[in-house]
């Protein structure tokens, strides 16, 4: 890096809040405690005028739907998104591929939810630039791993439509033992709805009746969410 360059590197970082500094943030709490795009913006380091890496990582995420999209992606693909020229989409795949091959090694490794953070880390940097409300579910077995995470519903939530029998058809397949609902709110504020209490006390009923239980749901804004299950709502009956 050129002395320009390093120096450019210092001031954006100095300017930068806080909350945007994953690399300190990684540091002071912890590799678990950050969410997917603030991992993936110590990967790229930098943005560009006007747009932070952790900025730069949000947008990637979003517009490739996720790692399993950057993953997907060639590096020319990447590449033509602004800020990202080939040395960057080189060290993102590359990043990639060791996490991939260390799935692959320990097979048997799976996420383990624990917390509703560790919940909302598993889908914030996904859900939370949607610009339609996304229903997911976190399959879990009776150690809380993840064995899946499917799209169930896109729209609006409402009781009248959310087919319940829809939401637990992959938690019966997958023979989960709990599962957890999440949403994401596309105006970014993650304050639950009426309807969102309703549907999660609909949803409550019914895996009481199916055996599998709704430890929580999960509900995604910008950067922020919050779980109806600490606030004993839609939880309460």
């Amino acid at each position: 890096m050129s002395q320009e360059g390093a120096i450019e590197y210092v001031l954006m970082i100095r300017d930068l809040a806080e909350e945007d500094r994953p690399r300190e943030r990684l540091i002071h709490v912890g590799e678990k405690a950050l969410s997917t795009a603030e991992l993936l913006a110590i990967t790229l380091r930098i943005g560009y005028p006007g747009m932070s890496a952790l900025h730069l990582a949000e947008y990637l995420l979003a517009r490739f739907s996720g790692l399993p999209g950057l993953a997907r992606a060639s590096i020319s693909e990447l590449a033509t998104v602004k800020g990202i020229g080939p040395a960057k989409a080189a060290e993102v795949k590359a990043a990639l591929e060791m996490g991939r091959r260390m799935m692959a090694a320990t097979p048997a490794e799976r996420p383990k939810v624990s917390s509703p953070a560790d919940a909302a880390n598993l889908l914030m940097s996904e859900m939370m630039l949607l610009e339609q409300e996304n229903l997911r579910v976190i399959l879990l077995n009776t150690r809380n791993e993840v064995l899946g995470m499917p799209t169930v519903y896109q729209g609006s939530l409402n009781t009248s439509v959310v087919r319940v029998a829809e939401l637990f058809k992959e938690a019966i397949r997958s023979n989960a033992a709990a599962v957890i609902v999440a949403h994401n709110h596309p105006s970014g504020d993650p304050a639950p709805s009426p309807e969102d209490i309703k549907v999660t006390r609909q949803l409550v009923k019914a895996g009481t009746l199916l055996d599998i239980s709704v430890l929580d749901h999960i509900v995604i804004g910008h950067r922020r969410y919050v779980s109806l299950k600490e606030r004993r709502l839609g939880f309460d009956d």
